[in-house]
């Protein structure tokens, strides 16, 4: 049993060394760093983008329905920059499908609730 404890042992030299030299799967080694502030420097940039082309749209004086349509484009392709990339929603595939469905199930419940209270009503 005492060759097994210490066979286990680590000296402090192998610790330290385990600790200098970056390991590539850890997500604290420095290269990953580097592409993960790429990457939100990316977005950012991305988003001072989009809003400086949503304050753009409002000067073009489009039709009401096409601004609100162009308005809400822009916003939504922000969203997704946010909840993706800020909020690391892009790695949750299986939180994000029962999230969705969980929203597709309650706005058809919201859909259908007056709809069924005003056909029992005005209906027969």
């Amino acid at each position: 049993m005492s060759e097994h404890i210490a066979s286990e042992h680590v000296s402090a030299e192998e610790a330290i060394a385990d600790s200098v030299v970056p390991n590539p799967m850890h997500h604290n080694d420095p290269e990953h760093i580097r592409k993960e502030i790429r990457v939100y420097l990316t977005v950012f940039g991305s988003l001072a983008v989009l809003t400086i082309a949503t304050v753009a749209v409002s000067y073009l004086h489009l039709d009401v329905r096409w601004a609100i349509l162009v308005a809400l484009s822009i916003a939504c392709v922000k969203g997704f920059l946010v909840a993706g990339y800020f909020m690391h929603m892009l790695s949750e595939k299986k939180l994000i499908y029962a999230v969705l469905a969980l929203t597709v199930f309650f706005f058809a419940m919201l859909l259908w609730g007056p709809w069924g209270h005003h056909y029992d009503t005005f209906g027969r």
